[in-house]
């Protein structure tokens, strides 16, 4: 690979951190939906707020909070720093973490650095390895999965799904045919577990259906209400005078599947671990995620402030997540993270229209 390629994707890559970081490209129109779930306050809880527990299991392995750092980066100097950090924090904390897309390192042992630093400072956390849909439909072979698995000694691999990211993308890939039955040869023929996860759309019940019957051990729905690829992407495509990206951009910022609704889509559908994510912002929101039937949650845009500042920044933030997530506990009168799961709550507004449209099918 020459220079001038490395560059081309050390750009696109960096143009990924800054602009969520100097911009607002978040959700305009709408939200995750949190809003509409109403948990029931117990007045007698009848529990030491300091015997509450908050660790979980997930994929068989045991974690201190069901909170995960989400895929963000990789392939830059920037991204180097920021996943020293978000490595460091997984590690003192443990917390699971996954890294950004890694087509990048396969290009380049200098590029697949900025991934591998991840397991150098986290040498025992649960790291995922990821790799894009769009990817696996231009040939992404197994061979190529086991390397970027081995590039981080990675735990699980994640399998993205942004269609409409790619779609407004500059550089984007918009042919996901054949996706499904390479994610199934994925499956079976890799000893690690395979996630699928949306890229701030949200998946639907039908599309869950799917991944689980082609042997998918969790799936992260990734919901809209949080950062906007499509948003991001839309910048981009303007800056380069793509005047039809920029377009599709501007008319599909707000499209998605709210988190939420999401949430109820997915877990009325399968069997196998949920993870929440999109705009998820606060403990509450954590607690009502796991209410809903998530078995863990993941976030990525607050902990990509706080890594771009310090790993101290980020131990603080997710040390704050976990002390809402015991408030919220505390309030409905959950122990542990199982009784969580067994907690009363109402939904409201648009959010009981969405059930009441998947209990009608």
């Amino acid at each position: 690979m020459d220079k001038e390629d490395i560059n081309v994707i050390t750009k696109r890559k960096e143009e990924g951190i800054k602009i969520p970081l100097e911009k607002n490209v978040q959700a305009r129109e709408g939200t995750n939906y949190f809003e509409y779930v109403k948990l029931i306050h117990n007045a007698l809880p009848e529990l030491d707020f300091n015997d509450i527990d908050t660790s979980t299991e997930f994929l068989k392995h045991k974690f201190s909070v069901p909170i995960m750092i989400d895929s963000m980066t990789g392939g830059s100097d920037l991204a180097f720093k920021i996943n020293e950090n978000l490595a460091l924090a997984a590690e003192e904390l443990n917390i699971p973490i996954g890294v950004g897309s890694q087509r990048a390192g396969l290009k380049s042992e200098m590029l697949a650095q900025t991934y591998s630093i991840v397991r150098e400072k986290a040498p025992s956390s649960f790291i995922m390895a990821n790799i894009g849909g769009a990817q696996l439909a231009k040939g992404f072979s197994i061979e190529d999965a086991k390397k970027i698995i081995d590039m981080v000694k990675a735990n699980a691999l994640i399998i993205h799904l942004n269609p409409l990211q790619e779609l407004i993308q500059p550089e984007g890939d918009t042919n996901f045919k054949g996706v499904l039955d390479k994610i199934r040869e994925f499956t079976k023929a890799l000893d690690v577990p395979v996630i699928v996860k949306e890229v701030g759309a949200g998946i639907s019940r039908e599309v869950a259906l799917k991944l689980e019957l082609v042997g998918v051990s969790a799936l992260n729905v990734s919901g809209y209400g949080g950062t906007s690829w499509a948003g991001v992407e839309q910048l981009r495509a303007e800056a380069a005078n793509m005047k039809e990206k920029a377009e599709l951009g501007r008319l599909f910022w707000d499209w998605g599947i709210p988190t939420a609704a999401s949430l109820l889509e997915v877990v009325s559908a399968v069997s196998i671990p949920v993870i929440a994510s999109g705009g998820i912002r606060n403990g509450l929101e954590i607690g009502k995620s796991l209410v809903l039937g998530a078995s863990f949650t993941a976030l990525a845009h607050p902990f990509l402030q706080a890594a771009a500042e310090s790993k101290d920044a980020v131990i603080k933030k997710v040390k704050s997540l976990t002390l809402e997530l015991k408030a919220t506990m505390f309030l409905i009168g959950a122990k542990d993270v199982k009784r969580i799961k067994e907690a009363r709550y109402v939904l409201i507004g648009p959010l009981r229209e969405w059930e009441r449209s998947l209990k009608g099918k």
